[in-house]
C-alpha cells in the first residue's frame, strides 16, 4: 500500500555529484513533512535534510550544507536531493522518511534506502 522507493545511488569519486530520488504512493505526498536520513557502518541514523509539506522551507545537517539540496514536486509525489562535492564521509545508506498526520494519528513511513560509496 503504502511505499517509498529511493533510486539514484552508486559509487562516485571524491567530488562528484549524485541525484538521489525517492519515489512514493499509497499515501497524500502533499500533506507530508520529508527528509533524507543517512547511516554509515556501525554508526547512528543521522537527519541529512528535511522539507516542509509544501516545499517553503528546509533544514539541512551543518556537514552538508551548502553542498546538498533538497527538493520535492508534489504533482509527482516525489522528493529529491542532489549531492555536490561529495567527500568520503558522505559514504552511507541514505534513506527517504515521511511523516505526517492521518486525522489525529502521527504517521511515519521508511524507505528502503540507497547506498551512497564516495571513493576514489
Amino acid at each position: 500500500q503504502v511505499q517509498l522507493v529511493e533510486s539514484g545511488g552508486g559509487l562516485v569519486q571524491p567530488g562528484g555529484s549524485l541525484r538521489l530520488s525517492c519515489s512514493t504512493s499509497g499515501f497524500t505526498f502533499s500533506r507530508y513533512a520529508m527528509s533524507w536520513y543517512r547511516q554509515a557502518p556501525d554508526k547512528e541514523r543521522e537527519l541529512v535534510a528535511s522539507i516542509t509539506s509544501t516545499g517553503n522551507s528546509n533544514h539541512y545537517a551543518n556537514s552538508v550544507k551548502g553542498r546538498f539540496t533538497i527538493s520535492r514536486d508534489n504533482t509527482k509525489s516525489t522528493m529529491y536531493l542532489r549531492m555536490n562535492s561529495l567527500k568520503p564521509e558522505d559514504t552511507a545508506v541514505y534513506y527517504c522518511n515521511a511523516i505526517g498526520y492521518e486525522v489525529s494519528t502521527l504517521k511515519t513511513y521508511w524507505g528502503q534506502g540507497t547506498q551512497v560509496t564516495v571513493s576514489s
